[in-house]
């Protein structure tokens, strides 16, 4: 335990180091010094795992989860309360080379921790407008502003700084001037009606209108409105509570492939719960559903902790490659990365949040993490050797059919 809490520490010292011009309010030593809070060693993980998401490739809503694991780990005291909303001040990461605008959380339900409700983050000095913004961020982290029904980046419009692109947690994309600044703004929406089997409720989900994919709807792919986070929360919330059969349904290896209203060009699909069915999405990309490892020892819970490697993700040229998680579920507030322990260390964290994996399953995952550190490689072969070592050998690390220019040994 010790010489975990020394790794995580020293790695966020040189993290600390290495952005702390962008992150200057100190928020990942003020978490890591709450080492009197939770239990010996819970500080520093949190502030070590706290540093993905504030990487210019994170989406913005995860640093708004990870400040409410915070509170509901550390408690509710004054330090962890300044503590947490330090981490929804922090600047997060800017690359002025890819984009000129900061990437900010469009999800109102976010955080969800009421002291944390209200604050907004510092902006790069590069960005026009910055002085008001970041005036306005020392504000809220003493005073923080109305946020009743609003997203951080409503609340940021609502203050005069909208030179942002909205995120929401899905990864779904919206300019600041259709966003709007009062709790209406954000439930423009359309109801869509999704029956998931004759012995479940019917459930009524909200999707935002504004946005349009592809999703495969049984045997038919068709145009329909993306389903917001929050929406998506709901909907595998609903199917959760509504059904005895659902847990069983999530692990079995046939899913469900959504449920459509409508037809021909108007037709619209729900999407199936998150973790099992087949997706399409511009930024998490496609997933075919649920299958279990060939290591019957191994249970991944909900989720198939694969991961995939392929150019283009997230707007990359199509000659960068990168490695990502290939379920959502795992994938969720976590985006695509050049280094694959980025990605392997959010898999393992995901089996124990989220996945309900066995303790078998997650020793399984850090063993091939310690193994895919010592290999040090960063191409297809490395995405291959993390899927067959946890029983998935032969996934396709290549499933939105991504440009293969200069990708050896692999379609």
């Amino acid at each position: 335990m010790y010489t975990q809490t020394l790794l995580v520490a020293l790695l966020t010292a040189v993290v600390e180091a290495r952005f702390g011009q962008e992150q200057g309010n100190g928020a990942i030593a003020a978490i890591g010094a709450l080492t009197d809070l939770g239990s010996p060693g819970q500080a520093a993980t949190l502030a070590g795992n706290s540093i993905q998401f504030l990487l210019a490739a994170a989406n913005p809503c995860g640093k708004l989860t990870q400040a409410d694991s915070i509170v509901s780990e550390l408690g509710t005291s004054d330090a962890a309360i300044a503590a947490a909303r330090g981490l929804v001040a922090a600047e997060q990461n800017f690359n002025p080379f890819v984009v000129d605008i900061p990437s900010i959380c469009s999800d109102p339900t976010l955080p969800t921790t009421a002291a944390l409700r209200g604050v907004v983050p510092l902006i790069d000095p590069a960005v026009g407008g910055e002085a008001l913004e970041n005036a306005n961020s020392n504000t809220s982290i003493i005073t923080p502003f109305n946020a009743d029904g609003l997203s951080v980046a409503q609340v940021m419009v609502a203050q005069g700084f909208s030179n942002l692109t909205a995120v929401a947690l899905d990864g779904t994309k919206q300019a600041a001037s259709a966003l709007g600044t009062s709790a209406s703004a954000s439930s423009n929406s359309t109801s869509v009606v999704s029956s998931a089997s004759s012995n479940s409720s019917v459930a009524s989900v909200s999707v935002a209108a504004s946005s349009s994919s592809v999703i495969a709807c049984g045997a038919v792919a068709t145009t329909f409105v993306t389903m917001t986070g929050a929406a998506a929360s709901t909907t595998a919330s609903s199917a959760a509570e509504s059904t005895d059969t659902a847990a069983a349904a999530a692990s079995s290896s046939t899913a469900s492939a959504g449920t459509c209203t409508g037809s021909g060009s108007t037709l619209l699909c729900s999407s199936p719960a998150v973790g099992a069915g087949a997706v399409t999405n511009a930024v998490t990309g496609n997933f075919d559903g649920f299958v279990a490892s060939t290591n019957t020892s191994l249970d991944f819970g909900l989720c198939v902790p694969t991961m995939k490697f392929e150019a283009g993700l997230d707007g990359r040229a199509t000659t960068a490659f990168t490695f990502q998680a290939i379920d959502p579920l795992v994938n969720k507030g976590q985006e695509e990365a050049l280094n694959p322990s980025i990605i392997t260390n959010r898999i393992h964290d995901q089996l124990t949040n989220v996945c309900g994996a066995n303790q078998a399953a997650k020793d399984a995952a850090a063993a091939a993490q310690t193994m895919i550190a010592a290999l040090g490689t960063r191409d297809n072969s490395t995405a291959d050797a993390w899927n067959t070592a946890l029983g998935f050998a032969g996934t396709n690390i290549n499933p939105d059919n991504a440009p293969v220019t200069g990708l050896v040994g692999h379609t």
